[in-house]
């Protein structure tokens, strides 16, 4: 039985160069005329924006994410993937765990990131070392929970997810709504193991594409969740938790769903021009909101692709051609020439799921609140 569409992405490899001895500081002079950190780039003639404050080592934190840990090093995160240190001879996997000492360093003439292991003898080393922790532990670049949660109960639909999606298809004991405590029977869970938390949403408005009006996806509203207390065609589900009224045609989705967030920050190859058709509703505006977008995985878009975030700008009557006396003779009955303000760029965001015409994406960073129309592009 197919339940899920995210697609669960390789581990972040790190191909490291064996028994390299390394020491702090180990960057190339500074070109004449130039000094410190602040000028790292241009002393090696790099193209890749090291902070000014990036430090020569950092030991990587439990509750880190890749993002977070990009900023320590980068002006822009999304270049991440250009620093580091590969070496194709070696072709052991390594992810970023807790406890790691993540090293810059410069390769000809290059910044790169390593990954030190400590040796018998106290020195840094690069190694090859397979790692025994379990993938659960590494670093991802951005908070599983936060897009594991939306998985689990999503409210922002693909039009394809909303028709594969099982339903509700009756209530028992002829109730017309259901809450805690009520038994719903639900068809397309063939197959499905009992005791399985399924959650129930409710699909709203349409989502469409500004460009075309074609019909792209709907919002969701979450309705409640239970457990399969048996299976079959219909399933029955023992709602356990509420929010509002389950209805019939109401969709179910597996309250846990195994989701990759292992992916690299990095810009689209290709110029992309998305607009932002749909906001989760969230109380605080800002970090880890989720948006969906109207361009997808048929224009270039996959997982770990940054976009800058522009707010459409606005219009307004240029009354003051004349000074402030000239908006007194307009006065407040119109008049003045139309003057189109620019887009302003207000945040960062992250694709972290696609479909081939949707995007799902998480706001990195951003200065005001972000509305449907809001444009994307690259960073």
């Amino acid at each position: 039985m197919k339940t899920a569409t995210w697609q669960i992405r390789p581990a972040l490899v790190l191909c490291l160069a064996a028994g390299l001895s390394l020491t702090a500081g180990s960057s190339p002079e500074a070109a004449p005329g130039t000094s410190g950190q602040a000028t790292r780039t241009i002393a090696t003639g790099s193209q890749i924006p090291i902070s000014p404050n990036a430090p020569d080592q950092y030991v990587v934190k439990r509750g880190d994410t890749l993002w977070d840990i990009s900023k320590i090093f980068l002006r822009d995160p999304w270049y991440w993937p250009e620093i580091w240190y590969l070496n194709p001879q070696v072709h052991n996997p390594h992810l970023i765990y807790p406890g790691d000492v993540l090293k810059l360093i410069y390769v000809d003439g290059q910044p790169r990131l390593t990954v030190a292991d400590r040796g018998s003898d106290g020195t840094k080393r690069l190694s090859p070392q397979v790692r025994a922790e379990p993938l659960s532990h590494a670093i991802t670049a951005i908070p599983y929970e936060v897009i594991a949660g939306f998985a689990g109960r999503p409210t922002l639909l693909d039009k394809d997810q909303v028709k594969k999606a099982p339903y509700v298809v009756a209530l028992r004991d002829d109730h017309i709504i259901g809450a805690v405590g009520n038994e719903v029977y639900a068809r397309g869970l063939e197959g499905a193991v009992a005791e399985t938390v399924y959650s129930v949403v409710h699909v709203d408005s349409q989502l469409r594409d500004p460009d075309n009006n074609d019909l792209l996806g709907y919002t969701g509203i979450y309705v409640g969740s239970g457990p399969l207390a048996t299976t079959g065609d219909p399933a029955k589900l023992i709602m356990t938790h509420s929010a509002r009224e389950v209805l019939q045609g109401d969709k179910l989705f597996p309250e846990a769903v195994d989701v990759g967030a292992d992916f690299v920050p990095h810009a689209p190859g290709e110029p992309v021009k998305a607009t932002v058709i749909a906001v989760k509703e969230a109380t605080v505006m800002g970090q880890y909101q989720i948006v969906a977008l109207n361009r997808g995985s048929q224009a270039g878009l996959e997982p770990g692709h940054v976009l800058a975030i522009d707010q459409r700008g606005g219009s307004v009557r240029d009354k003051y051609s004349k000074g402030g006396l000239g908006g007194r003779h307009f006065g407040t009955l119109g008049g003045g020439s139309k003057v189109a303000l620019p887009d302003e760029q207000i945040g960062m965001l992250m694709i972290f799921n696609t479909t081939p015409r949707m995007s799902y994406a998480l706001v990195m960073e951003s200065s005001h609140e972000i509305r449907q129309g809001d444009f994307a592009r690259n960073p």
